[in-house]
């Protein structure tokens, strides 16, 4: 990966594995184990058998969910029509999608081309189990913030499907409003702009940022922006000075309710989609979310995607990653898959069929420069000033990420309501997170 941090491959241990999944350290991942968890499975064009080279699976949750099932499997039979191959198709709902799918590698009953979102990739590939790719990488055209999300420890095991990070995205006409006619570029223009809004009145949220535990992962990027490496050598180093400092300053802004207490992502669209918002954050698909409950029928022309500030003029940029990736597990089928995930994620045909269908924008410059993208004011935008920004979450290299986070996410709201202090609160959750990450 290409954040602060990193660790080694070791520490993503089958001990770590099993208890992701809910198994205990002493359990045995036989074949029997699996037999209950096997999806139920449909041919694109045919058997799963590994016909001459051209016959793989393919796994993905996009199958599974209504908005995307139509236009992905259109995208498969497309592609064993012109390359004569027969695709076998799996899939699991979301939430329950990373257990499965884990399950299935390790007892070894699942091989092909699998989704992943990008959060999981290490922990996938801590099975030992996934290609690495080379030339379709490196060919491929891929930007590079693209290729980074898909790299476990400098290693390249995902190609990157779709990709635009998590960043602020502000309501123009609200803005306008306020005299903000230019982008805040540094954390005091930020702030500024969010009293600008706050004097709007009539109920106005200058700024709808995460103050729920379930999505205040949000404040990593935060704790960036003030210059914390967030993780070090491998070690969490939440707690440092320029983590505090970060916290510090985002409680000013809620004790002065320049953001908003309780408010989750979905919180956060809705009362954005209400025409009340002047600044939240969400990642490029949030838009069908807010647009499908808007009052204001133009509300998406009035969409603006906008850098997060830095601390000092001239710094870096920096968002988090959001995205979803291809891997290829080894096995039957695994040299027609890689074909197919190169084709899939970088051929300009594939990837304009995909964000015509799904709004979800390619990941190669080809891709992004092409006319139905360009076209797409929003996208363009989002994909200039906060995909190209977009890096890896810091915690992604440990099994346990989604616990680290949960006790960073704690920490953060115990000092936004008064509990401890900025500094007590991050030193208390740099304690637990360590504890996670052996």
């Amino acid at each position: 990966m290409t954040s602060s941090g990193s660790l080694p491959a070791s520490s993503l241990s089958r001990r770590n594995l099993l208890r992701l999944v809910g198994l205990g350290a002493g359990a045995t991942l036989g074949a029997g184990a699996l037999a209950g968890c096997a999806p139920s499975t449909t041919g694109s064009a045919g058997s799963s058998g590994d016909d001459g080279g051209k016959d793989f699976s393919f796994t993905g949750w996009s199958l599974n969910e209504a908005s995307t099932k139509d236009a992905l499997q259109a995208l498969l039979d497309t592609y064993a029509g012109a390359n004569g191959a027969k695709i076998t198709t799996a899939s699991y709902p979301y939430n329950d999608y990373l257990n499965q799918v884990l399950l299935q590698v390790r007892g070894g009953t699942l091989t092909g081309a699998v989704q992943v979102d990008v959060a999981w990739l290490a922990t996938l590939a801590a099975t030992g189990k996934l290609v690495e790719f080379g030339a379709p990488a490196t060919g491929g055209g891929y930007t590079q913030a693209a290729l980074d999300i898909g790299k476990v420890q400098g290693k390249q095991y995902g190609l990157p499907w779709t990709t635009a990070g998590i960043g602020l995205i502000g309501n123009s006409e609200l803005l306008g409003r306020a005299g903000i006619s230019t982008a805040p570029t540094t954390v005091e223009d930020f702030e500024q702009a969010l009293r600008a809004l706050k004097g709007l009145g009539n109920g106005i949220v200058p700024w709808a940022a995460m103050t729920k535990v379930d999505q205040l992962k949000d404040f990593i990027a935060w704790m960036w922006a003030f210059g914390s490496p967030v993780v070090q050598d491998g070690r969490v180093v939440v707690g440092d000075d320029a983590s505090v400092a970060a916290l510090t300053w985002y409680k000013k802004l809620y004790d002065e309710k320049l953001i908003a207490p309780d408010v989750n992502r979905f919180d956060a669209r809705a009362l954005f989609a209400q025409g009340k918002v002047g600044y939240y954050e969400d990642a490029i698909a949030g838009r069908g979310a807010v647009l499908k409950t808007a009052s204001d029928k133009q509300l998406g022309e009035k969409l603006r995607p906008t850098s997060r500030p830095v601390l000092a003029s001239g710094a870096k940029s920096r968002n988090l990653a959001w995205g979803h990736a291809i891997a290829v597990v080894q096995g039957n089928g695994a040299e027609a898959a890689t074909k197919f995930a190169a084709t899939l994620t970088s051929d300009p045909k594939y990837g304009a069929e995909w964000f015509a269908k799904a709004g979800l924008p390619p990941t190669t410059t080809a891709g992004l420069s092409g006319a139905e993208v360009q076209a797409d004011v929003f996208t363009k935008e989002f994909s200039a000033s906060i995909g190209a920004s977009a890096e890896p979450d810091p915690f992604w290299i440990y099994p346990q990420f989604a616990q680290i986070e949960q006790a960073l996410a704690t920490g953060v709201q115990a000092a936004l309501v008064g509990k401890a202090s900025p500094k007590d609160a991050l030193a208390t959750a740099r304690e637990q997170m360590q504890a996670l990450t052996k």
